[in-house]
């Protein structure tokens, strides 16, 4: 059986995976090691308050997840979009809007 801080590691790590980000891409985000993420996805290493809070927000993750793992979340792709949008700046939102625009001027007429 797994306690709690290895389910911790394998959260972040499918969170990291589902991302499509490196381990060295993640610790830059959040301001730590390379070697700290690895410990902490493979070695049950508990981060701080403030590591977990950004990881929570760098990777989009229910913090339901973390806190009330026996609850299986389905997490849509929309709620995804939607918890990664928070870390957008202005830049960056204008790109998404701009792309959604053309996405959805690009679909078939019906």
């Amino acid at each position: 059986m797994q306690n709690q801080y290895e389910m911790l590691g394998e959260i972040i790590k499918n969170a990291r995976t589902k991302a499509d980000m490196t381990v060295e891409e993640l610790a830059n985000r959040v301001g730590i090691s390379e070697r700290f993420i690895y410990r902490i996805e493979n070695e049950g290493k508990k981060p701080s308050y403030e590591i977990l809070y950004k990881l929570i927000r760098e990777l989009a993750i229910i913090p339901d997840q973390i806190f009330f793992p026996e609850k299986q979340v389905e997490d849509s792709e929309m709620e995804t979009i939607v918890r990664m949008l928070h870390n957008c700046d202005e830049r960056s939102m204008q790109i998404i809007k701009a792309t959604i625009k053309a996405a959805l001027e690009s679909q078939p007429k019906e």
